[in-house]
């Protein structure tokens, strides 16, 4: 079987016509901690040339969209709001639909906080109906001990996203799936629902930000078993781009294989 990095220009081209907006993780797609990654605002700009959009996916739940924004528009992208998606933002959806009127247990940043009560989220630590755990860089020995007995009680269980760490400029930190493991080992139970790539949730919210089916989305990314997951796991394009994290060895290793392999999002631009 051929590859997808070994596909012809007429095969990528064919591959690529029918999606109308591309979902892009930032950090190791778009940029690189503080600086633009060659190509991505080339592929912006290719984007609006023909037609199409961009909204931003990224699972960390520690960041408002207002900060993304900011960055955003300190590297010299102006964009807005309406391009950014969160698994904060994908989770209070989720809370409004399935669980409207509960009260919530939240462990998470204030960033987190704000998001659910733009929402209309109501959040109680007395007396929650539900627990949404999301990754939390104020976490201390209380919260964790709070959150375990609340989860051990039987409430449902959310979680914004599934991974483990969180890339910085000196390397990683835990982010909240090791959190998540340590519910675990004291209560014995799992997220009943997690929202974050690749789980369906944030496609879910993604396809209603969109209005677009999932034939007509691409999820690009540089992390084959967040990103490019997403994408397999979906029916959306799936695409895997060398800049940040993943290799083409992983391919082999995971055996999650990508429709479409670039070095940069530049490189897509002559295939658009």
């Amino acid at each position: 079987m051929k590859r997808p990095d070994e596909k012809s220009g007429e095969q990528i081209r064919r591959t690529l016509e029918p999606v109308r907006t591309f979902l892009l993780d930032m950090d190791g797609t778009f940029y690189l901690g503080d600086r633009v990654l060659p190509g991505s605002m080339e592929f912006l700009r290719a984007l609006e040339r023909t037609g199409r959009d961009y909204l931003f996916l990224t699972n960390n739940s520690s960041r408002s969209v207002a900060h993304y924004v900011q960055k955003l528009r300190r590297l010299g992208l102006d964009t807005d709001e309406g391009h950014i998606l969160t698994s904060g933002q994908a989770a209070a959806q989720y809370l409004l639909r399935e669980y409207p009127g509960k009260r919530v247990f939240l462990l998470g940043n204030d960033s987190l906080r704000q998001e659910m009560l733009r929402h209309g989220i109501e959040l109680d630590e007395e007396n929650p109906e539900l627990v949404l755990v999301g990754f939390d860089t104020t976490l201390d020995y209380a919260k964790m001990a709070r959150v375990c007995d609340l989860v051990r009680a039987g409430l449902p269980y959310i979680a914004t996203h599934p991974d483990f760490n969180c890339p910085t400029e000196s390397g990683f930190i835990p982010d909240i799936g090791a959190i998540m493991a340590f519910i675990e080992a004291s209560t014995g139970r799992r997220a009943d629902v997690v929202i974050g790539k690749p789980h369906g949730e944030i496609v879910r919210a993604a396809r209603q930000r969109t209005g677009l089916a999932p034939g007509q989305l691409a999820m690009v990314g540089d992390r084959l078993y967040t990103d490019v997951r997403t994408g397999v796991d979906h029916g959306l394009c799936a695409i895997l781009v060398l800049s940040g994290e993943g290799t083409l060895e992983d391919i082999d290793a995971t055996r999650i294989e990508p429709d479409l392999i670039f070095g940069t999002l530049g490189d897509m631009i002559p295939y658009l």
